[in-house]
């Protein structure tokens, strides 16, 4: 049999490293999944271990390019972001990955801040709010004040996914997914980086911003082969939606973390709104994502356990619990204390009830589901253009929890509710960005399985 045509899709997260191989189709044929060992920094700080990432990324990418079975035409990379590699003059990695979780020097951060403009001013034109180190240009900053050796002998920083491209192409480049994802580095408004980065020197040590689509050919092996610069995974997920729908819809990329975006907001970031824990992506094709977010996930956790306890059954026992549209019709109204602006967002109110109001298990878990559905409509309206959206698709691991969809579509009233269900939607996404460089077939219609909710008439509500 001759050799099936694919693209290669390196997925580069926190704990799992993937290469996943789609044939023409966009169909799995082939992945593997590892977990690399952590090293420390300077400071004994955990962080990713760059030599092993750097040769995990060379042995499995080896293994695909001699594999029989397949011809791959093409490879690209989606990447956690927040993390710089620093290359010296040489092209080499000359410092550790340092770990977006480590703190920030308060002093340093009082000083950048006043330098450039207030933290309140700075957000709001760079969208970014205040994060330490999760905000990736600070880190650069930090290296400029406390590292000068690193930086005189730095000649590109790049962002992971970049470093990853550059490792088979050896081709420095930047993608606006990477700069525009709460970095602190560009102004939303002038459309370009923030005067602090030339300030700074930065400007030569970043390399040239490129195209989603821009493809380099494999060093040392064939020229056939295109390689991509790499994806911020988080823009990587939304590319299927924006290629599959071009009418306004907003996605709810459900987990610990709920993330409603907006990618048809082009409305500026206003502080309200990032104290709110809003802020803004910059897509693949360059225009803003608004996006809010609640540490839901972290919520239902919480809760069910509580209500495990309370009437003693398994902790894991919500898996079980059946839709009842009998039990939503007859829920609890949300204290009023709890309606006020903003307050919404904080709490849902579910932690503030007395288990003992409730008769089964069943009915609390009803009870919870319906007041966090009450508090998502509250941080998705931040977003949202006015009900503009007829389209809420709702994907990651709530979409599979039929209580959870279900109300949404009774709190959603203007908007079509559907479970989106997408496998590998990171990867996927940085592999349709590609498709016109490697697959001459048309984009099958049907990699989005979508399954649409509707609440009962007598439970329809907004907030």
């Amino acid at each position: 049999m001759p050799a099936i045509p694919v693209i290669a899709v390196f997925d580069i997260g926190k704990t799992n490293k993937k290469l996943l191989l789609f044939d023409e189709q966009y169909q799995l044929v082939w992945e593997r999944s590892d977990r690399l060992a952590e090293t420390v920094d300077e400071d004994g700080m955990p962080c990713e271990d760059l030599q092993l990432l750097e040769q995990w990324l060379r042995d499995a990418g080896k293994e695909v390019l001699q594999h029989r079975d397949f011809d791959v035409r093409a490879i690209n990379f989606a990447a956690y972001g927040a993390s710089f590699v620093y290359l010296n003059e040489q092209g080499e990695p000359h410092a550790p990955l340092y770990n977006y979780l480590k703190q920030y020097p308060p002093q340093l951060l009082e000083q950048f801040y006043n330098t450039y403009g207030g933290m309140e001013a700075f957000a709001v034109a760079t969208a970014s709010p205040p994060l330490g180190s999760l905000n990736s240009g600070l880190q650069l900053y930090r290296i400029k004040q406390e590292q000068e050796r690193l930086f005189a002998h730095t000649l590109y920083a790049l962002h992971l996914p970049q470093f990853a491209s550059f490792v088979f192409t050896g081709e420095a480049s930047t993608d606006i997914t990477s700069i525009g994802c709460h970095t602190g580095l560009w102004d939303f408004k002038a459309d370009k980086y923030h005067p602090w980065v030339k300030a700074e020197a930065w400007t030569n040590k970043l390399p040239l911003i490129q195209p989603a689509e821009t493809t380099f050919p494999l060093f040392g092996y064939r020229t056939t082969v295109k390689v991509g610069i790499g994806l911020h995974d988080s823009s990587a997920a939304l590319i299927p939606y924006l290629l599959y729908f071009k009418e306004p819809f907003l996605l709810l990329s459900t987990g610990t973390w709920c993330i409603t975006l907006n990618p048809f907001n082009q409305l500026p970031l206003t502080y309200d709104e990032l104290q709110q824990d809003c802020l803004c992506y910059l897509s693949y094709k360059e225009q803003q994502v608004k996006a809010s977010r609640l540490f839901a996930g972290n919520e239902h956790e919480q809760e069910t356990a509580r209500i495990a306890a309370h009437f003693g059954v398994a902790p894991n026992f919500y898996e079980s619990v059946q839709y009842d549209a009998h039990l939503f019709a007859n829920i609890l109204p949300r204290k009023k204390d709890l309606q006020q602006k903003g307050q919404g967002l904080k709490d849902s109110g579910f932690g503030h009830r007395m288990l003992d109001a409730f008769a089964n298990p069943s009915h609390a878990y009803h009870q919870l589901i319906w007041d966090m559905a009450q508090q998502q409509y509250a941080a998705t309206m931040l977003v949202s253009m006015g009900g503009q959206e007829r389209r809420l698709f709702v994907d990651g691991g709530f979409s599979k929890n039929e209580v959870y969809v279900h109300a949404l579509a009774a709190v959603f009233t203007g908007c079509e509710v559907f479970a989106a269900a997408m496998p590998q939607a990171t990867a996927l996404g940085a592999a349709l960005v590609l498709h016109e460089k490697w697959n001459k077939t048309a984009l099958p219609q049907n990699l989005i399985q979508l399954k649409r909710y509707h609440a009962p008439a007598e439970m329809v509500t907004t907030g």
